[in-house]
């Protein structure tokens, strides 16, 4: 029970064996020292950090609050990052897929899903619309309105082209940028520099597209001020033309001919602010990008676990759009001239090949230095004297991984009452905060009052 409860009930821990010995350089005395002999089973459960809700609640969520803090330093400063990029030009960008076909919607205002004239059908001989009203939940959402006129193909390739099709964005939003200034591209860096952290989302249609935190700084980094000419208007028309001026070329087959991957039509590009009564500020976008975060493909009906062969993509547990996707990438992966996208590979994520999360190397802190911190929180000082010249000795291996049945039931009952304690917590904090807010101009006994009713 207690080392479930030390990794936080996680649904799939990694079990090691070994010892940790720490002692002084100078006397071998020896200061602190562990050993797993004492555990239970002779083993130490840790954590097994998958950052998919999915396959495990407790990690997922860790993960997402290390991504908050990670987008938020780059915004509001902190952990590493100069507050004044609070001042700094920044955008929160929508970049979505091209249209590969015509897919079940919800609209606003209660209208139909596609509306068309009676009569009107495809080569296929399927209607060309659709007069219902899906409500949330309908499993007809983000399903092709005819498959057979449905671009897969096209949809499959543009997952495995999203990677070099940002960078080239990235670069051209650096060209633009430079040829504003009148000054040579080479000399950009001189000037100012482009820092960003992205992540990417599966739509209802399975097609992914990727919410950007954009922020240009000085020459020096996140600690510089930008030029003048640098403004949030100049940077969202800069990048707006880049999204639609960017294409990447896919390689030449014989089954499809020649294509191009670029991004769609729809881009939402919206400035960030730190003050004010601002709908997209630091805290909503860190929290908007941290939610994704723990994400995947199984949210738009696909499936997390690798397909191994052509045989297993019927029998997925998804729907019909999905496992047509699925097949498509498999079909794809077996040309010779398609072996570098590896499709095969990356068939259970439809194509898409890119990690979740990527970030530029100065807009703010990493993963590693937020796990360092977290655990240098939770060491005990008092064992290891302060300055001393210390030598660790330590040898470990994997001796396993999971939970037993009864282990699993144990493990799912503390990581809900860990989320309960959290939820109540924050409840417990907002009546707090708005007990104050509602006391405003009152004496200190009316504040303590609200507080404590609260």
């Amino acid at each position: 029970m207690e080392q479930i409860a030390n990794v936080g009930g996680c649904a799939h821990p990694i079990y090691l064996s070994g010892h940790t010995t720490v002692s002084d350089a100078t006397t071998g005395e020896v200061l602190r020292h562990y050993d797993t002999a004492d555990e239970p089973a002779g083993r130490l459960a840790i954590r097994c950090r998958n950052r998919r809700e999915t396959r495990c609640r407790p990690c997922s969520r860790l993960h997402s609050g290390d991504t908050f803090h990670l987008v938020r330093a780059g915004l509001s400063g902190g952990k590493g990052t100069p507050d004044v990029v609070q001042g700094h030009p920044r955008l929160f960008v929508t970049l979505t897929a091209p249209s590969f076909g015509t897919v079940h919607r919800i609209n606003e205002g209660g209208q139909q899903c596609q509306p068309r004239h009676r009569g009107s059908n495809c080569d296929h001989g399927r209607s060309v619309g659709c007069g219902l009203v899906h409500s949330e939940g309908d499993p007809l959402l983000g399903q092709p309105l005819c498959p057979a006129c449905y671009d897969y193909t096209g949809h499959a390739l543009w997952h495995a082209h999203v990677g070099p099709l940002w960078n080239r964005f990235c670069d051209r939003t650096r060209r633009l940028l430079a040829t504003h200034a009148g000054i040579a591209q080479t000399k950009l860096r001189d000037h100012a520099r482009l820092s960003f952290a992205k992540v990417a989302e599966y739509q209802r249609r399975a097609a992914v597209h990727l919410h950007a935190v954009i922020r240009l700084d000085g020459p020096a980094g996140p600690g510089s001020s930008p030029p003048g000419w640098a403004t949030p208007v100049v940077l969202e028309t800069i990048v707006r033309k880049a999204a639609g001026a960017v294409t990447v070329p896919v390689p030449y087959s014989w089954a499809f001919g020649e294509r191009a991957a670029r991004w769609g039509a729809q881009l939402d590009a919206h400035e960030i602010r730190s003050f004010g009564d601002c709908p997209v500020t630091d805290d909503r976008v860190a929290a908007y990008v941290a939610k994704y975060v723990g994400k995947s493909v199984s949210e738009a009906g696909g499936c997390d676990s690798r397909i191994n062969s052509a045989a297993e993509i019927p029998y997925a547990a998804t729907n019909p759009h999905v496992r047509a996707l699925m097949g498509t990438c498999w079909r794809l992966g077996g040309l010779r001239e398609l072996e570098e996208l590896r499709l095969r590979a990356w068939t259970h994520t439809l194509g898409f090949r890119g990690h979740v999360l990527t970030k530029s190397r100065l807009y703010s802190t990493t993963y590693t230095a937020l796990r360092a911190d977290r655990a240098q929180y939770r060491f005990n000082p008092a064992e290891v004297e302060q300055g001393a010249d210390v030598v660790t000795d330590s040898t470990w291996r994997y001796v396993g991984s999971g939970h037993t049945p009864g282990a699993a039931e144990l493990a799912a009952g503390i990581a809900l009452d860990r989320e309960e304690s959290c939820r109540l917590r924050r409840e417990a904090e907002e009546d707090e905060k708005w007990a104050t807010r509602s006391d405003k101009g009152r004496g200190c006994e009316g504040r303590q009052q609200l507080a404590h009713d609260a």
